[in-house]
């Protein structure tokens, strides 16, 4: 069985990048690749996304198409395996992200979370609303489908033998509050440049 590489195929002439991947600023980063926290923190995003709707892999998939990133992230076997540069999951490679296909990743999943801003503020306001009258957040059903959701993928999906995924999996409340942090990023993402000031963020040193 042969592996499909996460490298772009060498051709007499270097292809032209999508256009969109210019909307995120360029960093002076080692080999061009990226931090293990930045590949497992977009990949963590889109777990969220996929946790937000049912069928929300087929719809990431079909972005790419429609972004002009399929140079990119060509078939769901690529998305797969770029998502797998997230070490805390269980199918972890040791391939690193290059800035392009993370570009791509954070624009894919930037993009997707816009026509989802409406349903992600109700669940964020539906969590206020929960602890502001002193109840579990998984009171509230629309709520307690998301974070089920997201539990269920993160279970199946990360790796127990590290040792921050045995914290989460061993505190249902901090899995709970990881899910509700990651849905607050992709509202960000969602506003006003928040894209890049989140893509920004990834190179900084902000992000938790």
């Amino acid at each position: 069985m042969t592996s499909t590489s996460l490298t772009p195929e060498s051709t007499t002439s270097a292809p032209e990048k999508p256009v969109i991947l210019s909307v995120l600023p360029d960093f002076p980063i080692a080999s061009q690749q990226c931090a293990l926290h930045l590949q497992q923190h977009i990949d963590l995003m889109l777990l969220a996304l996929e946790s937000l709707e049912v069928g929300a892999g087929e719809a990431l998939l079909a972005l790419c198409k429609e972004l002009g990133l399929d140079k990119i992230v060509r078939n769901r076997i690529i998305f797969w395996r770029l998502r797998c540069t997230n070490p805390w999951r269980i199918s972890y490679t040791l391939d690193r992200l290059t800035l392009d296909q993370a570009k791509a990743l954070v624009i894919i999943a930037s993009y997707r979370a816009k026509p989802l801003a409406i349903s992600i503020r109700q669940l964020l306001l539906a969590r206020q609303q929960m602890e502001s009258k002193g109840l579990p957040v998984d009171n509230n059903f629309l709520l307690s489908e998301y974070l089920e959701r997201f539990r269920s993928n993160f279970r199946s999906r990360m790796n127990p033998r590290r040792a921050k995924v045995s914290v989460y999996l061993a505190d249902e409340n901090a899995l709970n509050e990881l899910a509700l942090s990651l849905l607050d990023q992709l509202l960000f993402c969602t506003g006003t440049t928040g894209m890049q000031r989140f893509w920004i963020s990834l190179f900084d040193g902000e992000i938790v």
